[in-house]
């Protein structure tokens, strides 16, 4: 689903203009990017928390040339489902 599907399914299950709805959901996304780039961790009750994890440095290896490399620790993002939103997607993959 992309995201001008996901405003259209919105927008049908609230009777939401899409207009309203699309500004809603790019704030959204701005917010939760904002947020968590600042160091802040969101958590969305019933659905989630988001935010960074630091990856370790560690040492990987160039297929072509069979050299090691140094792969630098880094922060990334990071979502973490509620435990009834992994069961609802365990339950549908059955």
């Amino acid at each position: 689903m992309r995201k001008l599907e996901l405003i259209k399914e919105i927008s049908k299950k609230t009777e939401v203009e899409k207009p309203h709805v699309e500004r809603v959901v790019e704030a959204l996304m701005v917010v939760i990017q904002d947020q968590v780039t600042e160091g802040n961790t969101i958590y969305l009750r019933g659905f989630g928390t988001f935010n960074i994890i630091t990856r370790k440095a560690k040492t990987g290896r160039n297929f072509h040339s069979k050299k090691e490399v140094v792969i630098p620790a880094r922060n990334v993002p990071y979502f973490k489902p509620v435990k009834s939103f992994v069961r609802k997607v365990q339950k549908s993959a059955k």
